[in-house]
């Protein structure tokens, strides 16, 4: 008959012990933290509140102080100056044209161009840092290499030259053609996007269950069927997702339209998100941070209702 040795009874700390020692944790643990929260608080909070109060306000950033004006600047922007609101209107309009624009024709590039990478066996490596490489090249390089491929002795009217498409050359240069410049800003932003987006499709290809595939090849489907009839209903979410970060940055993005053309030839590339920049910079000495703080905000609002349709959409289709 075997004997059963019993051990020590555990330790069990003492409930007063316990809170001490949970007490320790929670201050080593905002110890840790709290240097991250100063930093937002100051960088985030106070800057968002501020700039809120700015939107309230005229002031050149010069002055020790500023002048109330309420609601003056949101009206001025909408509809009251006759300088400062046709220009908003102008940019509002070119902006409603690549937030159009861009979102549908990256989709329209970038989810062809996943379904092919995903269909190659041999190098797809390479072919996904090629395809990847407009997004890791420095922004602003790659925006004056296609400005000087833009221009009118430049490497695009050359080309059509000699392939015999003289017709469609710019002896004003694409950026220096009123009718030309919108458009192909709206072709670089969308160059610029496609890798991202493209890099998203593939991953939400390469999820797809490789029986569904199996099962319409079997039914006797063809490639283009399975994609439109197996693969775009489930990669629609991910549709969603491109849609709404591009939306974002065509409605906020300016780097490309400030490098490229500066808003010309006379304002017909002229954003809002460079509306923005010129009255926040361009303006000196003139009191126009307000106004540019409160554009800001009507930028944000928008960015917000366009967002909460996107994801209400993501919800339906999801």
């Amino acid at each position: 008959m075997s004997t059963v040795v019993e051990g020590p009874p555990a330790q069990v700390p003492a409930p007063g012990r316990r809170r001490r020692y949970r007490r320790s944790e929670v201050m080593w643990g905002a110890a840790f933290v709290a240097p991250a929260l100063v930093l937002f608080a100051v960088m985030g909070v106070y800057t968002i509140a501020y700039g809120l109060g700015l939107s309230f306000a005229t002031w050149n950033g010069f002055t020790p102080h500023w002048d109330w004006v309420g609601l003056r600047n949101y009206a001025d922007l909408l509809w009251r100056d006759p300088v400062y609101a046709p220009a908003v209107h102008a940019a509002a309009l070119n902006t409603f044209w690549v937030l159009l624009a861009v979102p549908v024709l990256t989709v329209l590039v970038s989810l062809p161009l996943a379904l092919l990478l995903n269909s190659v066996r041999r190098l797809r490596a390479a072919l996904r840092s090629v395809y990847f490489l407009p997004y890791v090249t420095n922004g602003i390089a790659v925006y004056f290499a296609w400005q000087y491929m833009l221009e009118p002795d430049g490497a695009i009217n050359l080309l059509l030259r000699s392939l015999g498409l003289g017709s469609l050359q710019q002896p004003q240069g694409f950026l220096g053609n009123p009718d030309t410049a919108l458009p192909t800003l709206i072709v670089v932003s969308v160059w610029t996007a496609v890798p991202v987006s493209m890099m998203l499709y593939l991953a939400g290809l390469q999820a797809v269950d490789p029986t569904l595939i199996e099962a319409a090849q079997i039914d006797g489907a063809g490639r283009l069927r399975i994609a439109r009839s197996v693969l775009w209903p489930l990669l629609r979410p991910i549709t969603a997702i491109v849609v709404l970060l591009n939306v974002r940055d065509s409605l906020q993005g300016f780097q490309t339209f400030l490098i490229m053309t500066n808003g010309g030839p006379g304002d017909h590339t002229n954003v809002l998100g460079l509306e923005v920049y010129r009255l926040a910079f361009l303006k000196l000495l003139a009191p126009t941070l307000g106004l540019a703080s409160a554009l800001g905000w009507l930028l944000f609002l928008a960015a917000v209702v366009l967002a909460a349709v996107n994801v209400r959409v993501l919800r339906r289709i999801a």
